[in-house]
């Protein structure tokens, strides 16, 4: 399922607290990106229409609560992202922001454990 950068961010909304009302919604991410209820509202419909969240009728309106899991999404983007950039390679990622940035010893040290953690796994 692949969801774009806007209806990401109402996502971002809904796994941060669920159910909401499009109300809601618009008052948690509409002043930050000048939306207003409309684009909200279209954003919810094209979410709804791809199965990421559902609408349950509370009285007069809807309340809106995501399907899609926030792990989930985080996976397929992340997994996404590596095989375009870096033909799904991690290493080659590593390597990329170990020469264009400068790690810092906490961020090796962690890469380090991480490292450590897979070798010992069964």
């Amino acid at each position: 399922m692949r969801i774009s950068e806007a209806e990401s961010i109402v996502m971002q909304a809904l796994w941060a607290r669920a159910p909401q009302s499009a109300e809601d919604i618009v008052a948690a991410v509409g002043p930050a990106q000048g939306w207003q209820e409309p684009t909200v509202k279209t954003l919810l419909n094209r979410l709804l229409n791809k199965g990421a969240i559902a609408a349950d009728r509370d009285g007069r309106r809807y309340l809106y609560r995501p399907l899609l899991e926030r792990a989930d999404y985080v996976h397929e983007e992340s997994k996404s992202l590596l095989d375009r950039l870096y033909g799904g390679q991690v290493s080659a990622l590593v390597a990329h922001f170990s020469r264009s940035e400068r790690l810092s010893k906490q961020e090796i040290d962690e890469i380090r454990s991480l490292i450590e953690e897979i070798d010992n796994e069964p």
